[in-house]
């Protein structure tokens, strides 16, 4: 892909939303706000820079660790000094039910077509599809895991083990380690007897748990031998790897989902920010995006464009998808509150 064409190629389209939006002079100061680490870095390098170029406007980046009573107190108290944010989908499905978000008109946003399902929502658009998975140091683990089962086996494999320190993700993956099988993972969890289940099985090894709030977190402790494996962002690790570390990734008992761009309700800089998003949803951008950490693209036609080695580290390729287990958002808007509350107390006694 070549910078100039990106450039000129999306004049046409700016214009385009511009008028669409009813306002063509870009707003400066515009804060998008992410999870900071490679991951935003490559989205410096792909969206945020290429883009400020583009539509001729400033752009601050800032970054969170997914805090939604942040946000709820900017939109609130009508304080709103940030404008997009990178989300989850549970987040964002009752952020937007609660009036938290912007509505995107896709008519005007165009590209709605070539997403792939479950992209383009009222309220948010997929930004990237992420995959949670075990990763651990080659070099440093002589017998590696190779699923769930292996990663609670602290008989088998000794040490720490690094989760991150939220219910969603963890009571998957316990339930996946005591035995059941991906296709049941929600059916389990959605009665009573599977909350229960899913806590016992992380009683069982909380004393062996370092648990991470930053993404970044988990490759740097498996280089500095603070962890013998832990669950991670498959872009971190794939990131790590590529620039040299000796870490390695179990793609079996994966969890898969997708993160999404969303404008906080009161933005003051909501044009601008919709035209961010279109620019973002460009096949282009996306492949650039996909070049700097194998994140997955939620654009068919970039995602078509991939280089086979480079495929090979992203969690929609189909052989990463196989054993792989798909988040289901809705289950989390309904019960993540709860569950996360629980979490909460559980962990800190």
């Amino acid at each position: 892909m070549k910078s100039n064409t990106l450039k000129h190629g999306f004049y046409p389209l700016l214009l385009t939303l511009a008028i669409g939006l009813g306002n063509a002079q870009a707003a400066p100061e515009m804060v998008v706000v992410g999870y900071g680490g490679a991951g935003q870095k490559a989205q410096d390098v792909a969206f945020f820079q290429p883009f400020s170029q583009a539509d001729q406007s400033k752009l601050i980046q800032s970054e969170y660790n997914g805090e939604m009573a942040r946000i709820k107190v900017m939109v609130d108290t009508g304080n709103v000094d940030w404008d997009v944010v990178q989300i989850e989908g549970p987040d964002l499905m009752r952020g937007c039910d609660e009036g938290m978000y912007e509505r995107l008109d896709w008519k005007t946003l165009g590209r709605a077509e070539q997403l792939i399902p479950e992209a383009a929502l009222e309220c948010g658009s997929a930004a990237l599809v992420w995959s949670v998975a075990i990763a651990y140091d080659t070099q440093k683990l002589a017998q590696a895991p190779t699923s769930w089962a292996d990663f609670w086996d602290v008989q088998k494999i000794p040490g720490k083990r690094g989760l991150r320190k939220r219910a969603v993700y963890n009571l998957e993956f316990a339930l996946l380690a005591d035995g059941v099988k991906v296709e049941d993972v929600y059916k389990v969890l959605s009665t009573p007897q599977g909350v229960d289940r899913a806590f016992a099985k992380l009683t069982e090894l909380k004393p062996h748990i370092q648990w991470w709030e930053a993404g970044a977190q988990p490759a740097q402790w498996l280089t500095a031998g603070d962890v013998v494996m832990t669950s991670t962002y498959s872009g971190r690790v794939a990131a790590a790897a590529q620039s040299g570390s000796h870490l390695g990734q179990v793609w079996p008992g994966s969890l898969y989902g997708m993160d999404y761009w969303a404008i906080i309700k009161g933005s003051k800089h909501v044009d601008q920010a919709k035209r961010f998003i279109a620019f973002a949803n460009q096949p282009d951008a996306q492949v650039k995006y996909v070049e700097q950490i194998p994140y997955g693209p939620t654009n068919t036609q970039a995602a078509a464009r991939l280089d086979s080695k480079l495929a090979q580290w992203v969690p929609t390729s189909p052989q990463n998808l196989a054993g792989a287990l798909s988040m289901n958002v809705a289950f989390w808007v309904d019960h993540g509150e709860e569950l996360e509350e629980r979490f909460n107390a559980w962990a800190s006694k």
